[in-house]
């Protein structure tokens, strides 16, 4: 009886400090951050924007190895993103509903669920997030590969890339990993990579539906030449346009010059977009060249852009996403950018260190790699089930079909004409081997297709 009574105490007090840690973090939010009472906090969602930032940085940090995280960080994150979505289920917009009343008869009412936006993409980002977690526990058994700590003589952070000093060095045996774990380790960095372009496909197309803020548009060039430069705009409205060669005359030889590339495209194409609806040509926003002209130029600057997030997936945001997530004011997106955001981060850090694993056996196979530096992250091949992992005493084989998209890796389901159109896009994907055909960038097609389609883009020299 009395532990029993000591049992109920320890879960008494345990539950009133997590209803006191609920109410400081909640009271922070609705204090917009500014907890002096002065008034000079900022709006609920960014608030909320920054509590899932913090919160997230709080709890993962520097992902440095291939570990699970500790049973009570991971059920802090848990616990503590599930109070901050709580939030979304009161978010809620106005549906028409069917009533049978006593007598038998059905009528119309109007009733409330969560928004469309929110009821789509919330469960779908917390699958994402289970999965990634459920990635880091695979690595719980594994035996083959192990990590060099600070003061071993032989690490190899002279070798390693000078901007990840800090981050531990993978070894392997000397011959490399087995074949069984090869194929393992494959097979976990395209289960990420999946994750990631999931995680991607939602935040950009959170980004996009979030209004331009008018202090970013004041403060933009008249016309797109003035943002790219004489000789980005001559490549960008030649006649016959080839974002590889576009792409080629660029410096991209550091994170903040490739920033400084996707500020400028942005910012164009804001401009060009503006310039199409602007409806008196005398105004400042006005142009002389055509509208067809002009939607050319901007499909083809959201085609460089595209390539450059699917070639660099850790790029920071640019300076249109920084304005358009300080100056929100919707809370549901608030929250969904966020969110998405902090599972892509997290899956591009976890593919890495996946990497590094997969280079440091490279190494280990074949000796004159040790030159070469690390292969950027690239498209995986398709999921393949692999043979066993690396600690399985059974012959027992996980059940995952040799070919996976986007949609049917997320479990997402569509209607029967998109499932049949997604169905045509994949069978022509199979089709190109060596490369792709030219892209038709009048064809409006959203962020997953234009994603997963990615590899040897070229756009055309003319419309249909």
């Amino acid at each position: 009886m009395e532990l029993s009574s000591s049992m109920m105490l320890f879960v008494s007090v345990y539950c009133d400090l997590d209803m006191e840690l609920m109410k400081e973090k909640f009271a922070k939010l609705l204090l917009g951050e500014d907890m002096s009472g002065g008034g000079k906090g900022v709006s609920s969602a960014l608030a909320l924007s920054n509590a899932i930032t913090n919160l997230a940085a709080s709890v993962f940090g520097e992902q440095r190895r291939l570990e699970p995280m500790a049973a009570d960080t991971k059920a802090r994150w848990k616990k503590e993103i599930d109070w901050l979505l709580s939030v979304t289920d009161h978010i809620v917009e106005m549906v028409p509903s069917k009533q049978r009343s006593k007598d038998g008869t059905n009528m119309e009412i109007m009733t409330t669920r969560q928004r469309t936006d929110l009821h789509m993409n919330i469960p779908a980002l917390r699958k994402l997030d289970t999965m990634l977690l459920d990635c880091l526990d695979n690595f719980k058994d594994q035996n083959e590969f192990y990590y060099t700590s600070k003061n071993d003589k032989d690490s190899d952070k002279e070798k390693r890339q000078e901007d990840k000093w800090w981050i531990p060095v993978p070894k392997v045996p000397p011959n490399g990993l087995s074949e069984a774990s090869r194929k393992w380790v494959q097979y976990q960095k395209d289960s990420v990579h999946q994750v990631l372009k999931a995680a991607m496909a939602i935040n950009a197309q959170v980004l996009s539906e979030m209004e331009i803020p008018e202090s970013y548009i004041e403060a933009l060039p008249k016309n797109g030449r003035a943002s790219l430069g004489d000789a980005l705009y001559r490549i960008i409205t030649d006649e016959y346009f080839d974002p590889d060669y576009f792409l080629s005359s660029v410096d991209l030889s550091s994170e903040h010059k490739i920033l400084d590339l996707k500020n400028k495209l942005e910012a164009s194409v804001v401009i060009w977009k503006r310039k199409m609806t602007a409806k008196d040509n005398k105004s400042s926003w006005g142009s002389a060249v055509s509208l067809e002209k002009r939607e050319i130029f901007e499909d083809r600057a959201e085609t460089i852009l595209l390539i450059l997030k699917h070639r660099f997936p850790g790029l920071p945001q640019s300076d249109l996403d920084i304005s358009k997530i300080q100056c929100n004011r919707d809370v549901g997106q608030a929250v969904l950018e966020s969110y998405s955001r902090i599972i892509e981060s997290l899956a591009f850090t976890v593919l890495s260190r996946i990497e590094d694993v997969m280079h440091a056996d490279s190494i280990a196979r074949n000796p004159t790699n040790a030159e070469q530096k690390k292969a950027p992250i690239k498209e995986p091949s398709p999921i393949k089930t692999p043979e066993k992992t690396p600690n399985d005493k059974e012959e027992n084989t996980a059940q995952t079909p040799t070919s996976m998209t986007l949609l049917d890796f997320m479990g997402w389901n569509l209607d029967s004409g998109d499932t049949e159109a997604k169905q045509d896009a994949q069978d022509d994907a199979e089709t190109k081997h060596s490369k792709a055909p030219n892209i038709d960038t009048n064809k409006k097609t959203t962020y997953i297709d234009r994603l997963e389609n990615l590899g040897g883009l070229r756009s055309p020299t003319a419309r249909d």
